[in-house]
């Protein structure tokens, strides 16, 4: 039997669009080979999100993040992760310009990486956009509400759908991506009331993040899951508390490293027995 026969299937955009309205879509951000082998058994959904540029590379927003990057991080995961699908952000100013842009730069990495889709910050001006991508073989899913990508323009990081209008642009933005062929939606912090409305009005699977239960799916940065960091925003429900325990041991290593008790006779290596035995008959000789 060959290899190829003998990998488990990997998880595809037509599974996920299927889980409309089924059981829910598990999904978290991975942006490193361990990290996404630990999480490929458990979601259905990796998203190498662009916000590694500021979980990993320390950026203050996402709109430094590159292509290069993307790719980079893209790749470590699909060396790890075996089932689930594995969807690329396209980064700040990889998309916008225009169809043709943003399929050169979407085809580059699929190409690189070897992952199932891409995943767009989509307003209605986008739409058009992501029916190119789709009707020429690339599988996109788009991302509504707020729009990290933007932060320029509102200042900072706010929630959305609070008054008509942008509910309304909201769900027109769903809808759009929706008839250009979005395989999902992202949808993230929007008023709670508007997410079950827009799962309503869209055919594609929505993924929450700051949105709403009644989502068909949810979406966390894995690290504020986790607990890497000291603040953590209202959506974010924390299953570990993973930066203490990392100063814990950091601190402890420290500690033993300055009293010399590591490395102890556990962690270091010495010469075989025979090899002792030579040593000691030469020293007699000598």
């Amino acid at each position: 039997m060959s290899r190829h026969s003998e990998a488990p299937r990997r998880i595809t955009a037509p599974d996920i669009r299927a889980r409309k309205g089924g059981e829910p879509i598990v999904c978290l951000t991975a942006y490193t080979a361990p990290m996404a082998e630990i999480l490929d058994q458990h979601c259905d959904l990796l998203l190498v999100g662009d916000s590694l540029g500021m979980v990993v590379h320390g950026l203050p927003s996402t709109v430094g993040v590159t292509m290069d990057m993307m790719i980079l991080h893209g790749q470590a995961v699909m060396r790890a992760a075996k089932k689930a699908m594995v969807v690329v952000d396209m980064p700040f100013g990889s998309y916008e310009a225009s169809p043709e842009v943003a399929y050169a730069n979407a085809a580059r990495i699929l190409k690189e990486t070897g992952a199932q889709a891409v995943k767009v910050e989509a307003g209605v001006t986008v739409a058009p956009t992501v029916k190119f991508l789709v009707d020429r073989g690339i599988p996109v899913m788009s991302h509504v509400g707020l729009l990290p990508q933007a932060v320029n323009i509102d200042g900072k990081f706010k929630a959305k759908g609070r008054d008509e209008a942008e509910r309304a642009a909201i769900l027109a933005a769903a809808r759009a991506s929706d008839e250009a062929g979005a395989f999902a939606i992202v949808v993230e912090g929007v008023d709670e009331t508007l997410a079950p409305e827009i799962t309503a009005a869209v055919k594609a699977p929505t993924i929450g993040i700051g949105a709403s239960a009644e989502c068909d799916g949810q979406v966390l940065v894995v690290d504020d899951m986790l607990g890497l960091f000291g603040w953590t925003p209202k959506f974010v429900r924390r299953y570990a508390n993973l930066k203490d325990e990392i100063d814990k041991a950091a601190a402890g290593y420290a500690a033993d490293v300055r009293a010399r008790r590591f490395p102890a006779a556990a962690e270091t290596y010495s010469l075989s027995k025979a090899r002792q035995a030579r040593v000691a008959q030469r020293d007699k000789r000598g």
